[in-house]
């Protein structure tokens, strides 16, 4: 699940998907990256001062502070005292350069696109996993199932999101395609940045249906099912998607 929801994936109206304000840090920082592209920066290469990038980007340097914290935060860029700010050269950021482009979670847009990205890579390794699953790969479907349900009987957020984790890793796995397991792997990775950005909810809300969610896919798999695995996965982002929005929602609005 992630701990998150979104709004289905598709005829979100433009008006719903775009708040009315986002703050000036949020977009500079959104600027700063779009830059990097642009100059055609790579992983470690340094990068123009703050006091430049104000300058550059018609701002103070107070916004770009802020801006860089948010990027910082996310793995974007590396910031060395007295030595200044460098294109960061971990998997954050080539992962996302792999992905073609780049992520922003404070970017609704980018959160709206990245769960269609997830909704089509999902149900292709559900469908691939009900004819493809061993029975050690449904084992280990079933427990993530059991860790995530404890994590939510008993409130504990670390156990629910290392369960939801496992069981949908685990079904890329059972996919027998390295190719999705490592798409699964990288936009999970580029969701969880999401939480930097107190775009995420605490154990509770869809975290119950979640559950039940996870085990309606896992049954599917287990019966070699296809068409049922792809439905329940469709069910699945569409409820996280869902709550997800309503998280946007409430950070936006209040």
């Amino acid at each position: 699940m992630d701990g998150t929801s979104v709004p289905p994936a598709v005829g979100v109206p433009t008006t719903e998907r775009s708040p009315a304000y986002r703050p000036r840090y949020e977009l500079v920082a959104e600027q700063i990256l779009e830059f990097v592209v642009e100059s055609g920066l790579r992983p470690g290469d340094r990068m123009p001062t703050e006091n430049d990038l104000a300058a550059r980007l018609g701002t103070s340097r107070t916004v770009v502070r802020e801006a860089v914290k948010i990027l910082s935060a996310i793995g974007r860029v590396r910031a060395h005292k007295g030595r200044g700010l460098y294109v960061a050269d971990d998997d954050g950021m080539l992962g996302s350069l792999r992905l073609g482009g780049f992520f922003l979670p404070t970017n609704l847009d980018h959160v709206y696109m990245l769960f269609e990205f997830r909704r089509a890579q999902e149900i292709a390794a559900a469908r691939l996993a009900a004819t493809r699953a061993t029975p050690v790969e449904l084992r280990v479907m079933e427990a993530a199932v059991e860790v995530c349900r404890q994590g939510y009987l008993t409130g504990d957020g670390d156990v629910f999101d290392r369960g939801d984790n496992d069981f949908h890793l685990a079904v890329a796995a059972a996919s027998h395609n390295l190719f999705l397991v490592e798409a699964v792997r990288e936009a999970r990775r580029l969701q969880r940045q999401s939480r930097v950005t107190g775009l995420h909810g605490t154990v509770g809300g869809h975290a119950a249906g979640a559950v039940e969610e996870h085990a309606a896919i896992h049954a599917a798999i287990r019966d070699g099912d296809p068409d049922a695995a792809a439905r329940a996965v469709d069910v699945h982002i569409d409820n996280t998607l869902e709550d997800y929005r309503g998280e946007i929602q409430r950070r936006v609005f209040g």
